[in-house]
């Protein structure tokens, strides 16, 4: 049995994963880099050790020190969260090799479903629904160019081995095809290692839909339903909730086999996420798989009620699922919103200095997953995400109201976070009507410009403005408006 386990990440993840290796009475071993001496997830586990300087090249992403940390302090396993080294089929067979359970799939399904061409090659061989688009690395300029008059502008080109936007390239005519081949390729190497890329054809106004799996090692899997990932900027996202409100029973049985089939196919074992595009007639594309946990697993758990991490180390640890598909249903409603250290008024950079004042909300339905605390520098070195603030509700009215709800009571003081655009997206008419696509953020760009309160406004102008909103959103979404300071809710 695990007893002891070694968490190979950093902040809110680190943190959400210790928390459930506590409770199922595992030991915790925390890594730090110097930028985290005094970091939160350093300091609640059992023993944390230095993994070099604030540079993730030198710390986070050296798989040898975590290693031999993990070997040094008699771990039995090794979770790796998301991110960093989770999908690094290297580092999971070494930890494989040395002896060590690595919590995530086995080293061989990960290269297969993590890399995106192998992926689409088995999606095809399944007869699962794919975006037109080639099964292999481009690089020749008169194949490019023949391959994408057969699949037709716009198109995409993206990086095989990539995620997050790196490597992806928009292409609307021949004319720039050369450009920005050369461009996502050199973007891919950088990013991944790999600067190999595919075609997709470019599905207009898709919405993104996701599947959560889970597997054992003797056979078993199900599918967790699915979560709606639309509102995102650079394909990144920001807001996500289970269920969607676009998918009906049918279609959530037929895409949850789909991507379990995928699964099982390639001897997959773990939690793992199949990702679809849907498109207006609600025609489904597979896209890629996540081989490791993803970020918004806590709207999967709130509607569930099952904790996947534990599930992760219990399947890690060689125990059969202890449910079957039909066991499970949808409970309710939940939203998830990503609290980055962010300026949304300034096209999303990233804001740097010191959590003055770091207040989260509590009460009913209310879930915080935090990497920090009041007073906390936050690092110029990773990623900007500070929290993600969960709510869960009975239905999605509900869930969207408790989430204005604890909004309201989120404070926040010395940088600038994406708080008050998430206030902002669940107000809108196409968010409350669930009729939105992965275009919102720059659909409602203008929108939210507006929205920005002039310091100089006068308290009663601000309320009378507010008075305006909350009688247009009952108007549109029949949703109780109660009272709220969120329109001056600005830094000082």
């Amino acid at each position: 049995m695990i007893q002891k386990i070694l968490i190979a990440n950093r902040g809110e993840i680190a943190v959400r994963i210790l928390r459930t290796a506590k409770e199922m009475g595992i030991r915790t071993v925390a890594v730090f880099s110097e930028a985290d001496r005094n970091a939160l997830h350093a300091k609640l586990a059992d023993e944390a050790y230095c993994i070099g300087p604030a540079s993730s090249r030198e710390s986070y992403l050296r798989a040898d020190k975590i290693l031999e940390v993990a070997i040094a302090a008699n771990a039995h396993a090794i979770h790796p969260g998301y991110g960093f080294l989770s999908e690094n089929t290297d580092f999971a067979r070494a930890v494989e090799a040395s002896g060590l359970r690595f919590v995530g799939p086995p080293a061989a399904s990960m290269e297969q479903m993590g890399s995106k061409i192998p992926a689409r090659r088995l999606a095809r061989q399944l007869n699962v629904p794919l975006v037109p688009g080639t099964d292999e690395a481009l690089s020749d300029m008169r194949q490019v160019v023949r391959i994408a008059r057969e699949t037709g502008f716009p198109l995409l080109i993206k990086a095989s081995a990539g995620g997050g936007g790196k490597g992806m390239r928009a292409v609307a005519s021949e004319a720039e095809l050369e450009t920005q081949l050369q461009s996502a390729s050199s973007e891919a190497l950088s990013a991944f290692g790999d600067g190999s890329v595919f075609i997709e054809k470019q599905i207009l106004q898709p919405r993104h839909i996701e599947i959560q799996i889970l597997t054992d090692a003797h056979g078993n899997g199900v599918y967790l339903f699915e979560r709606e990932c639309s509102i995102q900027r650079r394909h990144q996202k920001i807001i996500e909730e289970a269920p969607s409100s676009c998918i009906d029973p049918a279609l959530r049985k037929r895409m949850g086999n789909d991507a379990l089939r995928l699964a099982l196919a390639c001897g997959y074992v773990g939690a793992g996420t199949v990702e679809f595009l849907v498109d207006s007639a609600m025609n489904y594309y597979f896209l890629e798989m996540n081989t490791r946990l993803q970020v918004e697993h806590p709207v999967t758990e709130a509607i569930t009620g099952l904790d996947l991490v534990r599930l992760q180390i219990e399947i890690a640890d060689g125990m059969p699922l202890p449910f079957r598909q039909e066991d499970l249903k949808i409970n309710g409603h939940s939203i998830e919103l990503r609290i980055s250290a962010e300026d949304p008024a300034n096209d999303f950079l990233p804001s740097t200095g010191r959590l003055e004042r770091y207040r989260p909300p509590t009460g009913t339905g209310v879930r915080i997953d935090s990497g920090y605390a009041e007073g906390d520098d936050i690092p110029l070195s990773y990623d900007p995400l500070l929290a993600k603030l969960i709510v869960h509700g009975s239905d999605r009215r509900d869930a969207i109201q408790r989430m204005r709800s604890a909004i309201e009571d989120f404070l926040v003081d010395g940088i600038e976070t994406t708080l008050d655009y998430g206030y902002f997206a669940l107000a809108q008419d196409d968010f409350v009507r669930g009729n939105f696509d992965t275009g919102f953020v720059a659909k409602h760009a203008a929108a939210y410009a507006h929205s920005l309160v002039d310091p100089t406004l006068t308290e009663d102008l601000a309320h009378a403005a507010y008075g305006i909103y909350l009688n247009a959103l009952q108007k549109v979404g029949n949703i109780h408006a109660g009272t709220s300071n969120w329109a001056l809710r600005r830094k000082h």
